[in-house]
């Protein structure tokens, strides 16, 4: 809302549109801010790059898991919904999932190299495959799916991702 802007800017509509050129200069700014903080912030809290496939599948639990409850979804996701595919993708959307897309990818990169990632996986195809699980996720929790069916989805996904070094 304007009175939040205000509070957390320190200025006035005016002022805050002046500073940020126009409505959309000001979008941008908090899309940004929002790739910066929260969803970089959420990647370094729950899949850091040392976390291998357990810290990927706790990012996506995670997004299960909101405090209180609650289902606002991702800036991200709901904006590339309500958007409808307009061409090309705004910045934001795209350097956002870029950002999880690249984050997928060397995590899984990274847990090839340590024999956790089953073999004949291929770390950027997997990521796009992550990439659209994850997102498919967040458009369900937005929309009030059954969170349990959610986790057992991540937790078999990721089991089928792991090496099998029983055999």
């Amino acid at each position: 809302s304007v009175r939040d802007l205000e509070q957390a800017t320190g200025l006035k509509m005016g002022s805050i549109y002046n500073s940020f050129g126009d409505k959309a200069g000001l979008f941008d700014a908090a899309f940004a801010h929002y790739n910066a903080s929260f969803v970089r912030g959420r990647i370094d809290r729950f899949a850091p790059p040392s976390a291998g496939l357990a810290g990927l599948r706790a990012l996506f639990l995670s997004v299960t898991e909101e405090p209180g409850g609650e289902s606002y979804g991702c800036l991200i996701t709901n904006s590339a919904v309500e958007l409808g595919g307009a061409e090309p993708a705004p910045a934001w959307v795209a350097e956002g999932l870029r950002l999880l897309s690249d984050t997928f990818a060397e995590r899984l990169a990274a847990a090839q190299a340590r024999g956790e990632l089953r073999a004949g996986l291929h770390p950027a195809g997997t990521a796009a495959k992550l990439l659209a699980l994850y997102q498919g996720i967040l458009v369900l929790v937005r929309a009030g799916h059954d969170k349990a069916v959610l986790r057992h989805l991540v937790i078999d996904e990721f089991a089928n991702l792991e090496a099998r070094h029983d055999r």
